[in-house]
């Protein structure tokens, strides 16, 4: 997957690297496969996780919403004779995938694939000419619509929020203007606005289009709110005993999981100077560490795992308490549909 490479920004400008299972061992131990066990991996991109828990033993029923990953995994589908069930799907249904008995693990790779980034056709890198799409899933709204379509001050809070950049105003009244004259098509029309607008800097590590461009590729693919949905989704599916591994790239999706661990853990929180809020059995008990990071060594190897961070549940008995997006402080942003052509 793409990571960050420090202070929450991915690497969408980068160029080919080849893919690389981040954390896998910590992965695999976290998630225990092994023969007779059903795992769900939500984000199936090249294989990597699924391939590695079929070695292991475990079943795999994998999940992805990008058509032209279905496609290229049905090589292994074959390869496995019947352990492995690929499905178009997004991860938040996952539990509508899942088997009656229930789950033994879900593991989720959070992020846009480096097969994605490395298509320019698929408009996620600013390095390569390309339509202005960064569509996952290759339909809905894309991100021409929202740059050529979003008001203002809604665009200003979707690069403020989504991306944490700070000429997040002036970059939107640039747009604004620009867009008068001609809409933007390719992701080069968007960053060379961007660099005339906000000049790289000598001491700038990453160039002037990036955090705008995440963004936007959040904002498209409903990313966060995916991910909150597919975390509810989980708990729902995984039996008793079930472990939930998550591996996210971004402060921003890190918090998310976080918060979901915390909320599930059935200890109180909030202010001292409120009144105590009632607890309520946990659905999660913490697996390892609270948050495991990758080694020197890894990122070393792999700079797109700099970034990556893991954290794990093991599912209890306790009935699940619903769903309640309130617990992860997500933003308010412009309507995606209002957006489409």
């Amino acid at each position: 997957m793409v990571t960050d490479q420090g202070g929450g920004v991915s690497e969408a400008e980068g160029g080919p690297v080849r893919h690389i299972p981040v954390l896998l061992p910590e992965v695999l131990a976290a998630l225990e496969p092994a023969p007779g066990k059903v795992i769900l991996d939500g984000t199936f991109g090249a294989g990597g996780y699924s391939s590695a828990i079929l070695k292991a033993g475990a079943d795999v029923i994998a999940l992805d919403r990008d058509p032209t990953a279905i496609a290229a995994g049905q090589a292994q589908v074959a390869e496995w004779a019947g352990r492995l069930k690929l499905v178009h799907a997004q991860f938040s249904d996952l539990a509508a995938h899942a088997p009656e008995g229930g789950l033994d693990g879900v593991v989720l790779d959070i992020g846009v694939s480096s097969m994605q980034i490395d298509e320019a056709e698929r408009g996620f890198s600013f390095q390569k000419k390309g339509p202005l799409d960064m569509r996952m899933s290759a339909s809905g709204v894309s991100a021409a619509d929202v740059v050529n379509r979003a008001k203002v001050s809604d665009l200003i809070r979707i690069f403020g929020f989504l991306g944490e950049e700070k000429q997040a105003g002036r970059i939107a009244r640039a747009i604004e203007k620009r867009r008068a004259e001609q809409p933007f098509e390719t992701t080069r029309d968007l960053a060379g606005l961007i660099e005339v607008v906000t000049p790289r800097k000598a001491k700038d590590k990453i160039h002037p289009a990036t955090r705008v461009f995440q963004a936007l590729r959040i904002f498209v693919n409903d990313e966060l709110g995916e991910l909150a949905e597919a975390l509810f989704a989980a708990e729902r599916a995984l039996k008793p005993g079930g472990r939930l591994v998550v591996v996210t790239f971004h402060s921003l999706e890190d918090r998310i999981v976080k918060a979901f661990f915390q909320d599930r853990s059935g200890k109180a929180s909030g202010s001292r100077h409120l009144p105590m809020v009632s607890l309520r059995a946990a659905t999660f008990t913490p697996v390892g560490k609270p948050m495991v990071a990758a080694s020197e060594e890894e990122a070393s190897l792999n700079p797109r795992a700099r970034s990556a961070k893991l954290r794990a549940g093991i599912r209890t008995q306790a009935a699940s308490p619903g769903n309640d997006l309130s617990i992860f402080n997500l933003p308010e942003l412009a309507s995606l549909a209002r957006l489409g052509g």
